[in-house]
């Protein structure tokens, strides 16, 4: 397919078929991302050892930081080369698809000699207790190793989602993603390497997912990485910004509320509190990554109609999305509520791990629905270049709202007699709440501001 038969296509198809066209390989490559990010936990989880568990929950909020890295290059140069391409712009699309992926790159590397240089006080810093912290420091340090391949798979995953060629990241992601599920036993109890080999395990993975990325950038109509086009200027730095903002603000702060979190869950329930809230973020984790990946299929769509100024394609997507999306985080939250004990033992046999993270899901589940309005509205207002409200509703959930409630809910309860390690396990749930309700001025003013205007179309 050229350049004008895939215009075409993302600007006349019927939106409903279009985003499931787009969906169906990023909701793919989202799950089996969710899966293997899981299998760390699964797996430690068998090694019967409440602080190795906690190790691995301690570090996923460096992980988070590493994604927020690439969601900033992916997604900001993504969201502007969905424009160009409505725009029917090729070369500038390539252009910064080559800029982002290098810019990329070069930040992966310094994230990696930053951390290994201070491998000790970033282990304490992500939340680690001294029982955990020999094991975080294992597990960390292998991690840091693959920033640069987990940032630049990232990236190229969401440029080619982009430009309409999500299958191509669903096979570099997918086939990742199901090499780490085979490797975390071999190394972990084969070569009795423990959670150093479930790091190694993630690394190598995300280094075959690069280059299949990297590889998939080669076929057909895709938009190449050309270093002789790696020239950047200011200009492109505050367009990727412009765009990428928002997603470093929500997976910046996702970081910086895990570390609350874990910190919080440590103070008040120990290292078992700290292993039950990883494990109960892991569990809804997995129908988050679904609702994401739908999402993305949402965000081509948007992002090629809008440059095309086929507002009401638009607005029908976005529609659809938060309908079909609120019914599958519905379903979700009903089965994690009614089997939330069975889900937790998957991962730990510890008693108390199992009081504390059986709960936890629940109370999760009861904002879970909401999710669907507020990424949406995160996602279209994102796409669209309204910076402030995209950038806003980014930070509320886990900034805004959950620190705050995370910090303060438990010296509350316990100034009440409460158990403050209830208001820990509510923190999520209650910034879930709040979050759409704000979320709701804003989508009145995107529609009837940017999207007010009907242009005709041939669908």
């Amino acid at each position: 397919m050229d350049d004008g038969q895939k215009f075409i296509r993302m600007t006349t198809e019927p939106v409903g078929r279009l985003i499931g066209r787009m969906a169906v390989p990023t909701v793919i490559s989202m799950l089996i991302t969710s899966i293997y990010n899981m299998a760390d936990t699964f797996f430690v989880g068998l090694l019967d050892n409440t602080s190795a568990t906690g190790a691995v929950g301690v570090v996923f909020s460096l992980m988070a930081i590493i994604q927020a890295c690439a969601f900033l290059f992916g997604q900001g140069s993504g969201n502007y080369i969905s424009r160009m391409l409505g725009q029917q712009h090729r070369a500038e699309a390539e252009r910064m698809a080559t800029i982002a992926f290098f810019s990329a790159i070069i930040t992966g590397i310094f994230i990696t000699v930053i951390g290994l240089c201070f491998l000790t006080p970033l282990a304490r810093l992500l939340g680690s207790t001294e029982t955990i912290l020999p094991y975080a420091r294992e597990y960390l340090g292998i991690i840091l190793l693959g920033a640069p391949w987990m940032i630049g798979s990232l990236v190229l995953n969401n440029q080619l989602r982009f430009q309409g060629s999500a299958f191509y990241g669903m096979i570099g992601i997918g086939f990742g993603g199901l090499l780490n599920v085979a490797l975390d036993p071999v190394f972990i109890f084969g070569l009795n390497m423990g959670v150093t080999g479930a790091a190694a395990a993630t690394v190598i993975s995300q280094a075959v997912s690069f280059l299949l990325l990297l590889f998939g950038t080669t076929r057909k109509d895709n938009l190449r990485i050309r270093p002789l086009l790696f020239r950047p200027h200011r200009a492109d730095y505050q367009e990727i910004l412009r765009g990428g903002i928002p997603s470093l603000c929500r997976q910046g702060l996702s970081s910086a509320s895990t570390i609350a979190l874990n910190y919080m869950a440590g103070v008040f329930g120990g290292d078992p509190a700290i292993a039950a809230m990883s494990i109960a973020n892991r569990v809804t984790h997995l129908a988050f990554a679904a609702l994401l990946g739908f999402g993305q299929g949402f965000q081509p769509v948007c992002g090629f109609n809008y440059g095309a100024r086929l507002y009401n394609r638009v607005k029908q997507g976005f529609w659809l999305c938060v309908r079909l999306g609120s019914v599958l985080l519905l379903a979700a939250s009903i089965a994690g509520f009614m089997f939330a004990p069975e889900l937790v033992a998957l991962f730990s046999s510890d008693s108390e791990v199992l009081r504390l993270g059986a709960l936890s899901l629940r109370l999760q589940c009861i904002g879970f629905p909401l999710l669907a309005w507020i990424v949406m509205n995160t996602m279209l207002t994102q796409i669209i270049g309204r910076v402030g409200a995209a950038s806003f509703l980014s930070m509320a959930r886990q900034g805004l709202f959950f620190i705050p409630f995370v910090l303060g809910l438990p010296l509350l309860l316990r100034l009440l007699g409460a158990d403050p390690l209830l208001g820990v396990q509510a923190a999520q749930p209650l910034s879930d709440i709040a979050t759409a309700i704000v979320a709701v001025p804003v989508c009145i003013r995107v529609m009837g501001d940017a999207l007010k205007e009907e242009r005709p179309q041939t669908d």
